[in-house]
């Protein structure tokens, strides 16, 4: 069986302002489950890259170990990848961000990889600001290892095997928040008009913007009882408000229903608008979001959208000063400034 998909085409297929078309940002077959969520999220990234105009080859697609690491092969088959060691796709990340900062980072992980065994690096990379869009594809159990229920997994949440989760889920969107990420975002994988516009949000923001994104195992964990199955996100699923991304050069020519609107300008240009439903949730305002989801948990509800965003963001290369030339780039002179620089450079650091 082959799992590439055929080069051919419809030579009509619509274009973006590159002249590419959807199929350019398409990956191989996915070999995942029929009917996977996660595949709605490849599917809702395709889509982000071919609006934004992004070149496939400025993109540096990251992940770990699980089912969510799998689906770099399948979106942006002409991008740079790397599929790092379970739980450590931040760290990889990270120093390829330092290296060259010129590339669009995209990380994928799942429950398990970030909310487990990658816990330790995920807290980092989050506190840092890493410029980089890092999706977690949220289904509470582990798929490839027949289900087990992992840290996302709710209190009393029911596994397919029947027995009651003991331990409080951790909700990675309230931890991101506590720890200073400046792009929070929920959407739920079968919501594809709120999840593309996220992404493209992320990927205009300059420092760490998470997207949670609750992706129903269809085989291990779509059972009733499970806070994670597809008919429990969607009868629970609670929207902030209406997104809709606008990017630059574009006339805004949005409409929007009775309610408070708020207007976010990205570090690009480009707009992010906001149809606020809940008038006690400020997007720009820490406390109010984190109280809403406190709200929201207790209420059994599940807030999607729009979290949390602090446009005056710093990132990691900022802080650090370093240079915005890849590394790879640089000349011998800059590399190798001589004895004499090196000298002051040492006793600076005494």
């Amino acid at each position: 069986m082959s799992y590439i998909k055929p080069k051919f085409h419809h030579p009509l297929l619509p274009k973006n302002n590159l002249g590419y078309t959807r199929k350019d940002y398409e990956g191989s077959i996915s070999t995942l489950c029929a009917g996977c969520g996660h595949d709605s999220i490849s599917a809702a990234i395709v889509e982000a890259c071919f609006a934004l105009n992004v070149e496939p080859h400025k993109v540096a697609k990251l992940s770990g170990i699980g089912c969510s690491s799998k689906t770099p092969a399948y979106f942006l088959q002409n991008s740079h990848g790397f599929n790092s060691v379970h739980g450590r796709m931040p760290s990889v990340a990270t120093g390829a961000n330092l290296a060259n900062c010129d590339l669009v980072y995209l990380g994928v992980s799942g429950d398990g990889d970030s909310a487990s065994i990658g816990m330790g690096q995920f807290v980092h990379v989050v506190r840092r600001n890493l410029n980089m869009v890092y999706i977690v594809m949220n289904n509470g159990c582990y798929g490839l290892t027949k289900g087990q229920d992992s840290a996302t997994a709710d209190r009393g949440s029911i596994s397919k095997g029947g027995d009651a989760t003991l331990f409080e889920g951790i909700d990675l969107c309230s931890l991101a928040i506590e720890l200073g990420a400046t792009f929070v975002a929920q959407s739920f994988s079968g919501d594809k008009s709120q999840l593309v516009p996220l992404i493209e949000a992320a990927m205009s923001h300059r420092g760490f913007a998470l997207i949670n994104v609750l992706s129903p195992c269809v085989t291990f964990n779509n059972n009733p009882g499970s806070t994670k199955s597809y008919t429990y996100v969607r009868e629970h699923n609670e929207a902030l408000g209406n997104i809709d991304f606008v990017p630059v050069g574009n006339e805004i020519t949005t409409t929007y229903n009775e309610g408070e609107s708020v207007q976010v300008t990205m570090h690009d240009g480009s707009k992010l608008r906001l149809n606020k439903i809940d008038n006690q949730w400020d997007p720009q305002d820490r406390l109010s979001i984190i109280s809403a989801l406190k709200t929201a948990q207790q209420k059994h509800e599940i807030l999607t959208g729009l979290l949390y965003v602090d446009k005056d963001s710093v990132p990691l290369h900022v802080k650090l000063n370093t240079t915005e030339t890849p590394l790879n780039q640089l000349q011998e002179d800059k590399l190798c400034p001589g004895n004499n620089r090196l000298q002051e450079i040492n006793v600076g650091l005494r």
